[in-house]
């Protein structure tokens, strides 16, 4: 089993393109910027930027919802059913509020964590079975801020914080080869001891 479907969660539209929630944009952005003839278009039967293409000879799609962040299932239950991707075939990229700047970890499975682009994926997989790569954002609490949650995911990230997700998504973007190979163990191995 690999991986056939990567997905960057985010806000569209240029007033959240910098803010902490977009993060899995930014990684599926890179990621598509570094891959020859690789460009993300508008797709409206799914309601997201979508791109096709080969990572370590697998095929691979590459989707960001246009929905807004709560309604991230639509595009992605859409385009998993349209392709018949299973959900152990879904790697969602997403914000994670549990983990520091700089920080990214793989899993499978769980709880969305309060992620509502999580949950609403979930919903529309019918199931928490799928892959996620968690980018740490920090939380206002542990960063010393008196900002609410919801406040602080939808603004930009302090200078010193963006270098460190920036530094997570290079080290993330080293293990997706290994990710659409099927090689999850070694993956997450070089991406926690990185």
């Amino acid at each position: 089993m690999h991986i056939r479907l990567i997905v960057g969660l985010g806000n569209p539209g240029p007033e959240y393109e910098q803010t902490r929630h977009n993060a899995g944009f930014w990684l599926v952005d890179n990621l598509a910027n570094s891959l020859p003839g690789c460009h993300l278009q508008r797709e409206s039967r799914f309601n997201a930027m979508v791109a096709k293409t080969s990572i370590s000879g697998k095929d691979v799609w590459l989707l960001e919802p246009l929905t807004f962040m709560n309604r991230s299932g639509q595009s992605v239950g859409g385009l998993a059913r349209f392709f018949k991707i299973g959900p152990e075939e879904i790697l969602v990229v997403h914000d994670e509020l549990d983990l520091p700047p700089g920080a990214a970890k793989l899993k499978r499975g769980g709880s969305s964590g309060g992620h509502n682009g999580l949950k609403d994926i979930t919903a529309a997989l019918g199931t928490q079975d799928y892959w996620r790569l968690r980018l740490g954002i920090g939380h206002p609490r542990t960063l010393n801020l008196q900002q609410a949650v919801a406040d602080f995911v939808l603004h930009r990230p302090r200078r010193e914080e963006q270098t460190l997700i920036e530094e997570a998504i290079d080290k993330s973007l080293r293990i997706i080869p290994m990710v659409c190979e099927g090689k999850m163990n070694a993956a997450t191995m070089q991406l926690h001891t990185d």
